[in-house]
């Protein structure tokens, strides 16, 4: 467990804006997501378990289930944590086939699945909210014994496919993460070297010394993956950092900083808060996260929600997530300096939450730069 005394920037207070103020937005960002008039968390009809809708594409996705989770521990709701978790295991958990150990990243609102495929970032989400909740609550029985469950989730990622079966989720050669398990290539806003640190002071012991060189791995991998001049990364790479531009008639295009391309700062700007703020990688993620805020607040001019290259040139076609790229932009302060982050976090605090069909990408980024410029996501 970390040390309770840790002290964790509130960049809000730091902005001028009032604790209680602070306070209130946050509880009432999740209230609405939770319990809102748009919601996206539904509870059973015995309210014993409860998913997140992908309200785009009407599923469940490991993603959000995971994403849910981890809001769930840092906001001290275990009730719909374990109510995620439960339908989690129920309805998405693999035991059998090739993929078993791992949960299937898409999956129907009655529980069925839609592919028996998974999807890695769902895992590394599930494994540390599980830790967490773990050191917050205590472990309980059975499924809720959440370390255990952690600890199986990871021994899964790396030693799948040791007996001919399946593979692992992180290439046992250069400890990078696949973008699935049977792509050689990656999504640069799947690494996330602080939560390996903390596998690799968790998992079983066995894989320790894994998660510690996936960990360093991640950090060189994320300075090839971000222009140098912008600070934008591609929605998939090479693990040269290379935008990946292969099989597009199976994956489509993904050259572009799009969609899932706007995670990578805020995972950025997290590790930097919680691990990397003295090393000399910091200093690089105070550059990367200075020059991507810059882009948007001075370079992209008109065009702030559009689609880019990596290089910054705009392309003929709009965001299809506006929200996140603002609270993105806005978490990226956690790492960057004064001279736009202002800026940022000013206009990401009078953004609203999202409405309509696609917002539950959006909603879920704008929750977690709420909780990580507000001092309020944790390690537990």
């Amino acid at each position: 467990m970390i040390e309770k005394s840790r002290e964790y920037r509130n960049v809000f207070l730091e902005n001028g804006y009032a604790k209680e103020d602070i306070r209130r937005k946050v509880e009432n960002t999740f209230m609405e997501i939770f319990y809102g008039k748009e919601k996206f968390f539904h509870l059973t009809e015995d309210e014993t378990m409860g998913y997140m809708e992908d309200t785009g594409n009407h599923d469940v996705r490991t993603e959000g289930m995971s994403y849910g989770m981890m809001v769930c521990v840092q906001l001290d709701r275990k009730k719909e944590f374990d109510c995620l978790w439960k339908w989690a295991k129920r309805y998405m958990y693999m035991d059998q086939g090739r993929n078993a150990g791992y949960f299937a990243w898409s999956v129907s609102p009655e529980g069925v699945k839609n592919s028996y495929g998974p999807a890695p970032d769902g895992e590394e989400y599930f494994a540390m909210a599980l830790f967490f909740a773990s050191h917050r609550w205590g472990d309980g029985e059975g499924i809720f014994q959440y370390s255990l469950e952690a600890k199986k989730l990871l021994y899964s990622c790396v030693h799948k496919g040791e007996d001919g079966i399946g593979r692992a989720m992180w290439d046992p050669q250069n400890y990078l993460i696949r973008f699935i398990p049977e792509c050689d290539f990656t999504d640069p806003s799947y690494h996330l070297p602080h939560f390996y640190e903390l596998f690799s002071r968790w998992a079983w012991e066995i894989d320790r010394p894994f998660w510690k060189k996936a960990a360093a791995a991640s950090r060189e991998f994320l300075r090839k993956a971000c222009d140098p001049v912008t600070g934008l990364s591609a929605e998939y790479s090479t693990f040269d950092g290379i935008p990946y531009t292969g099989d597009q008639e199976l994956f489509g295009r993904h050259d572009w900083y799009y969609s899932d391309a706007y995670r990578t700062i805020a995972n950025i700007a997290l590790d930097y808060e919680w691990f990397s703020k003295e090393t000399e990688y910091g200093v690089w993620c105070e550059g990367t996260a200075e020059k991507l805020q810059k882009f948007f607040c001075e370079t992209a001019g008109r065009d702030t929600r559009a689609v880019y290259t990596t290089d910054g040139r705009v392309l003929a076609k709009k965001a299809l997530h506006p929200v996140a790229i603002t609270a993105v932009n806005a978490q990226a302060s956690l790492a960057a300096g004064k001279d736009f982050a202002k800026q940022c976090v000013e206009e990401f605090w009078n953004t609203p939450l999202r409405s309509g069909a696609r917002r539950y990408y959006d909603n879920f980024l704008y929750l977690f730069s709420m909780l990580a410029l507000s001092g309020s996501y944790r390690m537990w």
